[in-house]
């Protein structure tokens, strides 16, 4: 029933399940990745990180733009991008001891969901739509 629902909002796409599960995929790995001990990751120059937050949440709304054909699905998914990053922001302070909250972290994260979902305005919109029902 919930994947029906989650489904039933979805761009007219050839197999709408497999690049939902790739999208819910790419949020797990964002989720594991924020919680990751810090030793395990790769260093970054000073503000790098930001780059990474901005362009990990921009890759994930746009996703949802390819994905989501009804703009209430989207809002909902951007929101829950949003949401997304300031718990894991939060999970990184309370729930880690190699990572600290990070307001700006918050605020790139935030930032990349925005400038994700605004390709929505741009012809890139239906990029996946075109590749996976072409044939």
């Amino acid at each position: 029933m919930l994947l029906e629902s989650m489904t039933s909002t979805l761009k007219p796409l050839r197999r709408p399940r497999l690049w939902l599960g790739l999208w819910w995929c790419a949020i797990g790995v964002v989720i594991a990745a924020s919680l990751l001990p810090a030793f395990l990751l790769p260093e970054v120059p000073a503000g790098g990180d930001k780059l990474e937050h901005l362009g990990g949440y921009f890759v994930l709304a746009a996703a949802a733009v390819q994905l989501y054909a009804a703009r209430r699905s989207l809002l909902r998914a951007g929101i829950g991008l949003v949401l997304l990053g300031v718990g894991l922001e939060f999970a990184q302070g309370l729930l880690t001891t190699t990572r600290q909250m990070d307001a700006w972290d918050a605020l790139a994260n935030s930032a990349g969901v925005l400038a994700g979902l605004a390709t929505v305005l741009t012809p890139l919109r239906d990029v996946l739509l075109h590749f996976d029902n072409r044939g």
